[in-house]
């Protein structure tokens, strides 16, 4: 049996990879490690924020003797004049195979810009936009902005799949 080290303590990510594993019907153990993602807090682009999800995968395996780290990152992508919300997943394994995977992306609102390329965090903009807190560890800005029709851990679970599923292939396909 695996065990599997997400790199967070984030609930909605942790609520992903188990989610995931449970509709896989893969059997593990799931452990939580708050690994640094090597980044900045509010990564932007796609290449930032896949590097985040890799160096949080990687270091959640240096901290805890697991046999596959998980990373997951949101961030910010632009496109053309629109920014957009952007997540990214990497799983790597204690022999060192790396596997990655980029899940939705959904424009933010205008006025969210220059704050986010300034480096706020998408965070902290919702919990002020909506006046809530601790958006990022429930619904998420992918759950406000969609009325409630995809959730922040929903969104992940998408990602954890993409994930899980490639290595499953290159497991069963090893001579």
């Amino acid at each position: 049996m695996e065990t599997f080290i997400i790199g967070s303590n984030n609930p909605t990510k942790i609520r992903a990879l188990k989610n995931a594993l449970s509709s896989l019907q893969i059997e593990g153990n799931v452990l939580k490690e708050n690994a640094p993602s090597g980044v900045k807090a509010q990564p932007i682009g796609d290449e930032e924020t896949a590097k985040g999800a890799i160096n949080r995968a990687k270091n959640a395996l240096i901290l805890n003797n697991g046999t596959i780290g998980i990373g997951l990152e949101g961030g910010v992508v632009m496109m053309n004049e629109t920014i957009y919300l952007c997540n990214w997943g990497a799983l790597v394994t204690k022999n060192g195979e790396e596997f990655s995977a980029s899940g939705a992306k959904i424009p933010l609102p205008i006025e969210f810009k220059d704050q986010l390329l300034a480096g706020k965090e998408l965070g902290d903009l919702m919990d002020q936009y909506c006046s809530k807190e601790g958006i990022r560890k429930k619904e998420g800005a992918i759950g406000i902005f969609t009325d409630g029709a995809m959730n922040r851990a929903a969104m992940f679970e998408h990602v954890v799949k993409l994930l899980l599923g490639q290595w499953q292939y290159v497991m069963k396909n090893k001579k």
